[in-house]
């Protein structure tokens, strides 16, 4: 099978190459080498079997090159951040998908793509399902909060709160039906949800959007903001300082190793099943963040005290766990523990060249961006 991933270079996109060449198929890889993932360039981790097209998959005339001969593809090319820029959230996130499928459709004798498969995100589901249990009436009596916001957060007020009795909710793993997008982010991925099953529908075109949860392994980058828990921790450790443990630790998280995205990218591709669905792709277990920066440190063998007390960073969800049920009835399931992504994060790291202003870069970033905040003493 002749399969193009765009954001080929990038962390999901360059491991599912890695996967689809070994099985035989013919991949080819579009990116645009984004600065804030890749700012040294095309890395040298790529299949030298893959082809590669350096391009943005916003250009129509790169697109319908890249497509060319192409029977599937995974549309993987994203923009994450905490930045301000909403509109480019949409253009890349929003537009491309848009322009894939207006290719496809107009030209269906040129190119016969026969499935597309969309990276979207588990942010789609903004702050997640909970309930009261003083006030629920039912098992299926759920709440969905919004996003919180700075005057609660300023206080140090980190849980969601009951509407009618002001009691801590209580969080719930959330399926593919919880859908609240609280930021441009969320709402650019709800968006390109919506292109590939309505569009894909409406014209044949077999799609399946998969929502990741929080991805962890060897290739992340170390240099993008958005990246997480993993990066963040690993990057302070290895430089042997104190990173900071966001609220109070006790937020809730969905890790998944970049070997089980894989899993699931390859199950979706040829099973009939999938075609015009939605579908979680996370762990199995639920992860406090303080308990997830204990474990590092028991596995590379450093200990470090934290800095707590009241930091957050503005635009985080409380708890989010995905419900994975629908994509395990294809005969998917997590295989690989959190355990197994921090080792192979850390090797990563330790082994990558040119290591010595990733922290610095990454704690600018962030300043830079305004989003650690302190809450009022």
């Amino acid at each position: 099978m002749n399969i193009l991933i765009t954001g080929g270079a990038g962390f999901i996109g360059s491991h599912t190459a890695d996967a689809l060449i070994s099985k035989g198929h013919k991949v080819r890889l579009l990116d645009n080498l984004q600065k804030t993932v890749h700012p040294k360039g095309k890395p040298d981790y790529l299949d030298p079997e893959a082809e590669f097209i350096e391009g943005d998959v916003r250009d129509k005339e790169t697109l319908r090159k890249a497509l060319e001969g192409i029977e599937a593809v995974y549309h993987l090319a994203a923009y994450q951040d905490y930045l301000t820029d909403f509109s480019t959230f949409f253009h890349i996130n929003a537009v491309s998908t848009a322009l894939l499928y207006e290719i496809l459709v107009a030209e269906p004798q040129r190119f016969n793509v026969s499935k597309v498969i969309v990276a979207a995100s588990q942010a789609v589901m903004g702050e997640g399902r909970y309930r009261c249990n003083h006030c629920a009436k039912s098992e299926t009596d759920f709440i969905y909060p919004q996003i919180r916001l700075e005057e609660q957060l300023a206080k140090g007020m980190w849980e969601h709160l009951c509407p009618n009795c002001g009691l801590e909710l209580n969080w719930l793993a959330s399926d593919e039906s919880v859908i609240c997008p609280c930021n441009q982010y969320a709402l650019s991925k709800h968006s390109q949800e919506q292109i590939a099953i309505q569009l894909g529908r409406r014209y044949r075109i077999p799609s399946v959007v998969m929502r990741y949860s929080i991805v962890q392994g060897p290739r992340q980058s170390f240099y993008n903001a958005y990246s997480g828990a993993m990066r963040i921790f690993a990057l302070s450790l290895f430089f042997n300082h104190a990173p900071t443990i966001y609220e109070d630790g006790c937020q809730i998280r969905d890790f998944i190793n970049i070997k089980d995205v894989v899993g699931a990218n390859l199950c979706v591709l040829e099973n009939r099943q999938a075609d015009y669905q939605v579908f979680n792709v996370g762990g199995t277990k639920a992860w406090k963040v303080s308990r997830f920066y204990e474990t590092m440190q028991t596995i590379v063998g450093k200990f470090i005290e934290p800095v707590s007390g009241g930091f957050y960073r503005y635009g985080d969800t409380r708890h989010i766990f995905s419900d994975t049920g629908k994509l395990e009835a294809l005969g998917w399931s997590a295989r690989r523990s959190v355990q197994d992504s921090i080792k192979d994060y850390w090797d990563y790291l330790t082994n990558h060249q040119d290591k010595a202003d990733i922290l610095d870069y990454a704690r600018k970033q962030m300043r830079k961006l305004n989003v650690i905040r302190e809450a009022k003493k």
